[in-house]
């Protein structure tokens, strides 16, 4: 790969995940600043993230594959698909574009750039929360991604809409978002002893999402009954 593709791909990495992290971050200060429901201001929270990282997909996935998630970089990397440089590269990128993403959330709002987060996630339950949520990411983006990224967009934005409201975590499934919202105290954030084990089911879990997703969505020979 030539170093302009790679600068290319790098900085779509860190400013989709930048302008991800912002819309969790910045929608959440909103909400929680007009309505004072903790149900209303995450069903703003939700609409707003999923629509926004539908359109992130879509214009960012001809460029770099629009990862904007170490896990799904993992994921690729266990397949084979991606190389350890740019795998390397990649996460380097969304860890970076994620913490901006929380500066800028916060200089919008006029809040001091970073702080530590404060919200309590921890226990079992949030824990398998957070594998599930990884796990049917992966699930959904491998196999969806043989329609096309415009499939592939729609999916994964349906798919952490509903998983905001299904899961007990609220659907982070993403070590970069973790580490940005460890970095705000606002509604969005998690308190920082938490973010660690959090990362870690993450990333744990797509090596396992990457193969299983390989048996499950295997090409098979066409027969006569699959006419």
């Amino acid at each position: 790969m030539a170093a302009p593709d790679q600068l290319r791909q790098a900085a779509a990495e860190a400013i989709g995940t930048m302008l991800l992290v912002a819309c969790v971050v910045g929608s959440g200060i909103m909400a929680q600043s007009l309505t004072h429901d903790p149900a209303l201001a995450l069903l703003c929270d939700t609409l707003a993230t999923g629509a926004l990282l539908t359109v992130l997909i879509l214009i960012f996935a001809p460029v770099s594959g629009a990862h904007f998630n170490p896990a799904v970089t993992l994921a690729l990397f266990t397949r084979g698909e991606i190389r350890a440089q740019r795998a390397v590269l990649y996460g380097a990128s969304q860890i970076a574009g994620g913490v901006c993403g929380t500066v800028l959330a916060h200089a919008m709002f006029s809040l001091p750039l970073l702080g530590a987060g404060v919200t309590v996630r921890s226990g079992s339950g949030q824990w398998l929360g957070e594998g599930i949520a990884t796990f049917g990411l992966l699930l959904v983006i491998f196999g969806s991604r043989a329609s096309g990224h415009r499939v592939v967009a729609v999916a994964v934005g349906l798919y952490i809409m509903a998983a905001y409201w299904f899961t007990s975590s609220t659907s982070f499934a993403n070590p970069a978002v973790t580490i940005a919202r460890a970095l705000t105290p606002t509604f969005a954030g998690i308190r920082m002893a938490d973010a660690p084990m959090f990362m870690m089911v993450q990333l744990a879990t797509a090596p396992l999402a990457a193969l299983a997703s390989r048996w499950l969505f295997a090409a098979r020979p066409e027969t006569a009954s699959d006419q």
